[in-house]
C-alpha cells in the first residue's frame, strides 16, 4: 500500500517542535466528584452542581419500546465488573422513582441517529436518545464522567463512582468516524482485534476499516479457495529484518509467519463491533497489492507466475490481476460472495490503489480486452475492472468502496471515495456527486512519526503530531454548501509495515485517534487545542487504567486539569 509515497517519505523525515506542557490539576477533595474530560467533546455541556453516587442496587429502567437493550446491558456490565455493582434491570412504562438509572426513547431531530441527551442530578441519570447507537454513545459519556478505573480489566479496584451532575446534548458532526487497521503487514489476534473495538468505542468512533488482504498476507478464511490461507496466509520470518531490506523466499524456505481469522472468528468481531454501534468495513484489495493471492493461485496474474508471499517492502509491484482474464473475475466475484456473506456493512472496500499497469500493456489477454471494451488506456481498462466489480456489488445491494485511484480512467456510477493523497480526490468525487470519507497522509496516516525520529519506536517515515492531527479540517474550503454534503467524514490509517505487535499499534494511535476523534465528533467553533490538551489529560489516566501503550510526548505530561469543560 501506499509504497511509492512511503518509500519517499522515508527518504526525508520532517521534525518540528513539540506541544506545549497540560495546565496543572488543583487539588480534588476526597469524596468529590472527579473532573470532567469529555473526548470527543460534547455539543453543549452545562455544569449543573452537586454529585450522583451510584450505589449498589440502583435499578437501571428501560421503558418500554426503548432501543436501549444493548447500552444498558453493557452499562451493568461495565458498573458490575468495575465497581462490584450489581444494578437491576427494570422494565417500566413510566418514569421510575429516584435514584436510578432511566434509558428513555425519543423522538428529537436534534439528536439525530447518534445523538443522546445526558441529564446527571443527584437523584439519578437520564439518557434519551433516538436510537441505539445514541443510547451506547451516551454510556460512554457516562464512563467518562466515572473515574478512570471503569476502563480497568483487571477486575472491580474502587466505587461506588461519584459522578458530577450535568446537562448534556450531544451528536455527532461526521456520520463516518473511521479506523483502518492493516493486518496484512503484520497479523494481529482477534483478541486484539476486540479489545481495539472497546477502544474505538471508548472515543465514539463507528466505522473499523479492516485491510484483510495484501501483497504480504491474506487474512480471511474463503472456503471455496482453501489456497488463500494454506498459502497465501504464510510468509517467511524476516522480522530480524530492516521491512525494506528482507529477501524473497529462497527454495526449500518454510514460510512461518502469518495467520488468519477463521470465519467465526470474523462473525464473532462483527457481531461484538455491532453491539458496540461500529461497522466492520472489510478490504479486499484489488487489482493490485494482491500477490498472497497470486502466490495462492498464479493462474489469475498476466504472467503465469511463480510467485511467493514477500516478506517485506515491494515496489513496484508489477504483478497485479489480469484484467483481461475471465476467470480473474469469476474467482473474485466467488470471493466476495463469501465476504459479503461475513459482513452485513452497506459499503465494501476494494482497494483500487497503486497499480502499476505495466504488466497490462505486455499482456495479450489484457490488451484484447481493451480492443474489445473500446478502451484507449490501461487507466481506462482499470476504470472497466472496477465499474464490473461495482456492479456485481450493487446487484447484491453493497456499494463498492476505493481509494482516490479508482476516479483514474472513470469514476464507477455509484462508487464511494477515500482520498488519502491529499484532499484533490475527494474534491474531484464530491463535485461529481460522489460520497467521501477524509484521510489524507498529512493528517491522518497514524503510521507516520509523531515526535523526534531519534526517540521514537521505528516508522513509515513522516512527521504527524497531536496538534496536526487535531488541526484538520475534513471539508475542503473549495467545495460548495452542497458539494460539501457529500464528505461523509474522516478515517485515520494504521499501516503496520513497522508495527509489529499491540503495544507497538497502541503507541502509534494514542493519544491521536483521540484528536482524530474529536475532529470527527465535535463542530469546529468547539474545538479548541488548549481545552483538548486539558481533557487529555484525563483520558490518559484511563489509557493507563485500561493498560493500553501510548506516546508520551510533552503533550502527555501527567498534570491534570482544573476545570470542567
Amino acid at each position: 500500500m501506499r509504497g511509492l509515497l512511503k518509500s519517499t517519505l522515508a527518504l526525508s523525515i520532517i521534525f518540528a517542535g513539540l506541544s506545549g506542557c497540560v495546565p496543572v490539576e488543583l487539588a480534588r477533595r476526597p469524596g468529590s466528584p472527579p473532573e470532567v474530560g469529555i473526548i470527543p467533546r460534547p455539543w453543549r455541556l452545562d455544569p449543573a452542581g452537586g454529585s450522583f453516587t451510584l450505589a449498589a442496587g440502583t435499578p437501571v429502567v428501560l421503558e418500554e419500546g426503548s432501543g436501549a437493550g444493548a447500552a444498558a446491558a453493557g452499562f451493568r456490565a461495565r458498573m458490575a465488573a468495575a465497581f462490584g455493582l450489581v444494578l437491576p434491570l427494570v422494565r417500566s412504562a413510566r418514569p421510575a422513582s429516584s435514584p436510578s438509572v432511566v434509558f428513555t426513547t425519543v423522538d428529537d431531530p436534534e439528536l439525530g441517529p447518534e445523538g443522546y441527551r445526558l441529564s446527571v442530578r443527584p437523584g439519578g441519570i437520564n439518557l434519551e436518545a433516538v436510537t441505539d447507537r445514541g443510547f451506547l454513545h451516551g454510556v460512554q459519556t457516562i464512563y467518562q464522567l466515572c473515574p478512570a478505573s471503569v476502563f480497568g480489566r483487571e477486575g472491580p479496584r474502587a466505587g461506588p463512582p461519584v459522578i458530577p451532575c450535568l446537562e448534556i446534548v450531544d451528536r455527532p458532526r461526521f456520520a463516518w468516524r473511521g479506523l483502518l487497521l492493516d493486518v496484512s503487514r503484520h497479523f494481529f489476534s482477534k483478541e486484539f482485534i476486540l479489545e481495539l473495538l472497546d477502544e474505538l468505542a471508548m472515543h465514539k468512533l463507528n466505522v473499523f476499516h479492516w485491510h484483510l488482504t495484501d501483497d504480504q498476507g491474506w487474512r480471511i478464511e474463503i472456503k471455496r479457495y482453501p489456497a488463500l490461507t494454506e498459502k497465501g496466509a504464510w510468509r517467511v520470518d524476516r522480522e530480524d529484518k530492516h521491512w525494506n531490506a528482507r529477501e524473497p523466499e529462497k527454495p526449500g524456505e518454510r514460510a512461518t509467519y502469518g495467520g488468519f481469522y477463521t470465519r467465526d472468528e470474523i462473525r464473532e468481531v462483527v457481531a461484538y463491533a455491532d453491539r458496540l454501534g461500529i461497522t466492520v468495513i472489510p478490504e479486499i484489495e484489488m487489482p493490485g497489492h494482491c500477490l498472497s493471492a497470486l502466490a495462492s493461485y498464479p493462474e489469475l496474474s498476466c504472467g503465469g507466475g511463480p510467485f511467493t508471499v514477500p516478506p517485506g517492502g515491494v515496489w513496484p509491484i508489477k504483478d497485479v490481476y489480469c484484467a483481461g482474464s475471465e476467470a480473474v473475475f469469476a474467482f473474485l466475484e466467488n470471493v466476495l460472495d463469501e465476504v459479503l456473506e461475513l459482513f452485513p456493512s452497506p459499503v465494501i472496500h476494494i482497494g483500487g490503489d497503486e497499480v502499476d499497469k505495466s504488466t497490462w500493456k505486455a499482456c495479450s489477454k489484457c490488451q484484447a480486452r481493451m480492443k474489445a471494451e473500446g478502451l484507449t488506456t490501461e487507466e481506462e481498462l482499470q476504470s472497466y475492472f472496477i465499474r464490473r466489480i461495482e456492479k456485481f456489488l450493487k446487484a447484491r445491494g453493497r456499494t463498492l468502496l476505493g481509494w482516490d485511484e479508482i476516479l483514474e480512467g472513470g469514476l464507477a456510477p455509484k462508487a464511494m471515495v477515500m482520498s488519502w493523497r491529499g484532499t484533490r480526490g475527494g474534491i474531484e468525487a464530491a463535485r461529481s456527486g460522489h460520497d467521501v470519507v477524509m484521510t489524507p497522509t498529512s493528517h491522518c496516516y497514524f503510521d507516520y512519526y509523531q515526535g523526534e525520529p531519534a526517540q521514537e519506536p521505528p516508522a513509515i517515515g513522516g512527521f504527524l503530531p497531536l496538534e496536526k492531527v487535531y488541526a484538520f479540517e475534513p471539508v475542503p474550503v473549495e467545495l460548495s454548501a452542497e458539494e460539501a454534503r457529500h464528505v461523509l467524514g474522516v478515517q485515520a490509517n494504521l499501516w503496520t509495515e513497522y508495527v509489529p505487535d499491540p503495544s507497538h499499534a497502541r503507541y502509534m494511535l494514542y493519544p491521536r485517534l483521540a484528536a482524530m476523534a474529536e475532529v470527527g465528533w465535535s463542530l469546529p467553533e468547539r474545538r479548541n487545542w488548549d481545552g483538548f490538551r486539558a481533557r487529555l489529560a484525563v483520558q490518559l489516566r484511563r489509557y493507563e487504567a485500561a493498560g493500553m501503550t501510548y506516546a508520551r510526548g510533552r503533550f502527555a505530561s501527567s498534570a491534570r486539569p482544573a476545570v470542567i469543560e
